[in-house]
C-alpha cells in the first residue's frame, strides 16, 4: 500500500466527557468490535475480574476512574483506528488537554440522566480552539434519562454545537427498544440479556411501511414516526465537509454497557472522521503528506510497566514515514537519535513496529531525554505549538519521609513530573520544593505512585500560594528588582525558568501595577 493510501486510512481520535459517563466503558466496546479483545472489561465491578483494558494502572483498578491516558490501536474495515481514551476527572485535566493536541477528531460522551456536565464544557471548548471535529455519543439510553429532544437541545446550548440526529431512540429506560439508524436507515432492535452480541438490525428504507408495527408495537412506531418528522424538519442534513471543518456534529445514541448502538457509531466514523490533519509550529504548517518525518512528544508514561522501570515517550506522527533504526534529530537537544524499539499499544501491552504513518501514536523508550512538548525531525528544526503546561491552582510543599530512600524519591519525583502529573518549583529562597496542581487528586496519586512504583514516599505541608504564574520581561533592570523585592515567592521551574508565586489575587494585582514591564503568564508557552 503507498504512502498516500496508509495516511489516508489512519483514523486517530480522543474520546472525551465528564467522569462516570460511559467513556471507558466505550472505548471497549470499540475495541471489542475492532477485534483488538475478545472480551470487554468493566470499569467498576465486584463480579468481574477483568478490569477495562485502557485502565491499567493499580490506582485505576482500585478507584473505577481513569487517571491516565491510555493509547489503543487496532484495525476495522480495511482502517487503523488509533483510540486516545482521556481521563475524565477534572483532576486530570492537564493529561487530557495536551492529548487533545494528539488527536485529528473526538467522540464526546453524554451520560442521558446527567445531560451535560461541566468537565464536558470545558473540553468541549479545548476542540473548539482547535476546530477538531466532534461526534456525540448519548449514552446508557437502557436507563431513564433526560427526553431525546431536549439533550439535543442541551448539547446545542451548553457546548454550542450544531447537531445533527445520525440515530434516534426508541424509547427510554425499561421502555427502550432499540434505535433508529438514519444514517443507514435501518431499524437497530435492543435486546438487555445480549451484552456482548449485537442487537437484531432490519433494513427500513420506508419508516412508513407497515412491517414497523410488528417490531416495537403500535404506539412505539406511530411515536418514531413523529418524531423522525420532527428530527428531519428540525435539524439540518449531515455534510461531511461541514462536520470535517467542525461546524456540524453528528449524535447517535446507545447503550456501551449493554454494547448498543457502538458499532453504528463504529461504522460511520469509519467513513466520515477526517485522515491525519496539518499540524502548526512556530516555524511553519507541516502537512502530512510531507515526506520528511516530523513529529511531537505529547505524553510521557513512567513505569509502564513497573517490573522493568520503563519509561514511554509518546510520540504523534505529523509527516512523513517514521522508520524503527533510522536516526532522527531530537530538536531540543540539537542531537541525532535511533530507536530501535519503537512500540505500538494496547494500553499497557505493547509490540515492536518497523514502522508507522502520520496519524499513528508510537512509543519510544526513554531514559530521561524527553519532556512533553519536544520535536523530533530529519533535520529540520520545528518546534510544534499548542502543547503546554498549565498555571496549577493547588499547592503543596514535599518533603521526603524516608531519609533511606532519597535516591529513589528524588528520581521518582522527576519521572512523574516529566509526564506532567504535576508540576514542580524549587524556591530560590530555601530550596524547597513545591507542587503545583490543577486538581486534588493529584497528590494521591503521586503518593501513591511514588510508594508502589519507586518504593519512597513523601509528605506533604499545605503551601499558601494561589497562582503560579511564569515572568518575563524586556526590561533587564526592572526584571532583577522584581526578583529582588519578590524574593520569598520566587521559585524556578523543571526547565529552570522563573517562576512567581503569588499568595492572592490582590498580591499578583499589587504585583502587575508595581512592576508594569514584567509580563506575566499563566501557561508555560510563552
Amino acid at each position: 500500500m503507498g504512502f498516500i493510501e496508509e495516511i489516508k486510512r489512519r483514523r486517530t481520535f480522543g474520546i472525551i466527557s465528564h467522569p462516570d459517563a460511559g467513556k471507558t466503558t466505550l472505548t471497549e466496546k470499540l475495541l471489542l468490535f475492532g477485534g483488538a479483545i475478545q472480551v470487554a472489561g468493566a470499569v467498576k465491578s465486584n463480579k468481574i475480574k477483568k478490569h477495562a483494558t485502557s485502565d491499567f494502572m493499580e490506582i485505576e483498578k482500585q478507584r473505577g476512574i481513569s487517571v491516565s491516558t491510555s493509547v489503543m490501536g487496532f484495525e476495522y474495515r480495511d482502517r487503523k483506528i488509533n483510540i486516545l481514551d482521556t481521563p475524565g476527572h477534572q483532576d486530570f485535566a492537564e493529561d487530557t488537554y495536551r492529548t487533545l493536541t494528539a488527536v485529528d477528531s473526538a467522540i464526546v460522551v453524554i451520560d442521558v440522566a446527567k445531560g451535560v456536565e461541566i468537565q464536558t464544557e470545558k473540553l468541549v471548548g479545548v476542540c473548539k480552539t482547535r476546530n477538531t471535529p466532534m461526534m456525540v455519543f448519548i449514552n446508557k439510553l437502557d436507563r431513564v434519562g433526560h427526553d431525546a429532544f431536549d439533550l439535543l437541545d442541551e448539547v446545542e446550548q451548553k457546548l454550542n454545537m450544531k447537531v445533527c440526529p445520525l440515530s434516534f431512540p426508541i424509547g427510554m429506560g425499561p421502555e427502550f427498544k432499540g434505535v433508529y439508524n438514519l444514517y443507514e436507515s435501518k431499524l437497530v432492535l435492543f435486546d438487555p440479556h445480549s451484552k456482548q452480541e449485537l442487537g437484531e438490525v432490519i433494513e427500513f428504507r420506508d419508516i412508513e411501511s407497515p412491517e414497523l408495527e410488528k417490531y416495537i408495537g403500535e404506539r412505539a412506531a406511530k411515536k418514531l414516526r413523529e418524531e423522525i418528522e420532527l428530527v428531519s424538519g428540525v435539524y439540518p442534513e449531515f455534510n461531511l465537509e461541514a462536520y470535517q471543518n467542525g461546524l456540524l456534529n453528528p449524535v447517535f445514541f446507545g447503550s456501551a454497557v449493554n454494547n448498543f448502538g457502538v458499532k453504528e457509531l463504529l461504522d460511520c466514523f469509519v467513513e466520515i472522521a477526517p485522515s491525519p490533519k496539518s499540524s502548526t509550529t512556530e516555524q511553519r504548517i507541516i502537512q502530512p503528506e510531507e515526506t520528511k518525518f516530523t513529529g511531537f512528544i505529547f505524553k510521557i508514561h513512567a513505569n509502564i510497566d513497573p517490573n522493568h522501570r520503563d519509561r514511554i515517550a509518546f510520540l504523534r506522527i505529523c509527516s512523513g514515514k517514521f522508520e524503527r533504526g533510522k536516526n532522527y534529530l531530537h530538536v531540543r537537544h540539537g542531537k541525532q537519535y535511533r530507536f530501535s524499539n519503537p512500540t505500538s499499544f494496547m494500553a499497557d501491552k505493547k509490540e515492536v513496529i518497523d514502522e508507522a504513518f502520520p496519524g499513528d501514536i508510537v512509543g519510544l523508550h526513554d531514559t530521561g531525554k524527553f519532556v512533553i512538548g519536544d520535536s523530533l525531525t530529519e533535520g529540520e528544526i520545528l518546534k510544534f505549538t499548542g502543547i503546554p503546561s498549565f498555571a496549577p491552582e493547588i499547592f503543596k510543599y514535599v518533603d521526603n519521609a524516608d531519609p533511606l530512600k532519597s535516591k529513589q524519591f528524588s528520581k521518582g519525583l522527576e519521572q512523574l513530573m516529566d509526564e506532567g502529573v504535576a508540576q514542580l518549583f524549587t524556591l530560590k529562597a530555601n530550596g524547597r520544593k513545591v507542587i503545583g496542581t490543577v486538581g486534588a487528586l493529584q497528590f494521591e496519586v503521586i503518593q501513591h505512585r511514588l510508594q508502589h512504583e519507586y518504593s519512597a514516599s513523601c509528605r506533604y505541608e499545605p503551601a499558601n500560594f494561589y497562582k503560579a504564574c511564569w515572568i518575563s520581561s524586556e526590561n533587564a533592570a526592572e526584571l532583577a528588582e522584581f526578583n529582588r523585592r519578590r524574593s520569598q515567592f520566587m521559585c524556578t521551574d523543571k526547565h529552570g525558568r522563573d517562576v512567581f508565586l503569588a499568595t492572592s489575587q490582590w498580591e499578583l494585582n499589587a504585583a502587575e501595577k508595581a512592576f508594569p514591564d514584567v509580563k506575566y503568564h499563566f501557561t508555560s508557552e510563552f
